[in-house]
């Protein structure tokens, strides 16, 4: 033991005979630190993939089904224009075709004549074989030849549907109506001699007007349904005069 504890205490000056007490007491009872336990890293919870792959295929699946309801039919018709262009606008013209000619019918037919079902058929068969795929070839034609929309573009492209494509269009129509209803050569030239002309008459009262609203408004990938969706009165009157009886 050291020798300071032997000695006198009253010879002990006070400010020893403290340090010394506070070491002997440290040592008996040494201090405790404190522990911090809001410094721990709180505890992880893991999720398991199951549960997150499925909340996040359900969300994904409603939010796809929230944009198709919104897209409707337009969105999925446009989808089927870029995946299936040719026939798509096939199908467009030979389903206006049936409307049209089913209407023409209506309006001349009595009330107790059945309709002619054969003849609704060729005028489908030529809206699905004909019409829609020369649409499509020619307005990509058209679109690549006079690219712009401005006015003088429209018109040079209004000027080349009403010389070119349009009479073109209209002779396919008559000869081709009128041979599978058996009808020889002379007879479709005696039918051509007799109608196109007028036909092509009204057509320059009714086409210039649907062509520049299309040319100049529509865009290109869009304008055969345009088209077709004017050509539905113009079909009304067309499949009449293809009705009519032989030429003599």
């Amino acid at each position: 033991m050291s020798s300071a504890f032997l000695m006198n205490p009253a010879k002990i000056p006070h400010a020893m005979m403290q340090r010394q007490f506070m070491l002997v007491n440290r040592a008996i009872h040494p201090i405790k630190t404190p522990s911090f336990h809001f410094l721990k890293k709180p505890r992880q919870y893991g999720i398991s993939s199951s549960f997150c792959s499925s909340s996040s295929s359900s969300s994904s699946s409603s939010s796809a089904a929230i944009s198709i309801s919104k897209v409707g039919f337009v969105g999925w018709y446009l989808g089927m224009i870029k995946s299936w262009p040719i026939l798509t606008k096939s199908v467009t013209s030979s389903l206006i075709y049936i409307a049209a000619d089913l209407s023409s019918q209506t309006i001349v037919r009595e009330s107790s004549e059945p309709f002619d079902f054969i003849r609704t058929s060729r005028m489908a068969g030529y809206g699905m074989v004909i019409l829609g795929p020369s649409l499509h070839f020619w307005f990509n034609f058209v679109s690549k030849l006079f690219p712009r929309r401005d006015l003088f573009s429209t018109l040079k492209k209004m000027v080349m549907g009403q010389t070119l494509y349009g009479p073109a269009m209209t002779v396919t129509f008559f000869s081709l109506n009128a041979r599978l209803q058996g009808e020889t050569g002379s007879e479709i030239a005696a039918r051509l001699k007799r109608d196109l002309l007028p036909t092509m008459l009204s057509g320059i009262m009714y086409w210039p007007i649907c062509d520049f609203i299309t040319f100049r408004f529509i865009p290109v990938h869009l304008q055969p349904l345009v088209s077709n969706s004017f050509s539905y009165l113009w079909t009304v009157y067309i499949t009449y005069m293809a009705s009519l009886e032989k030429a003599t």
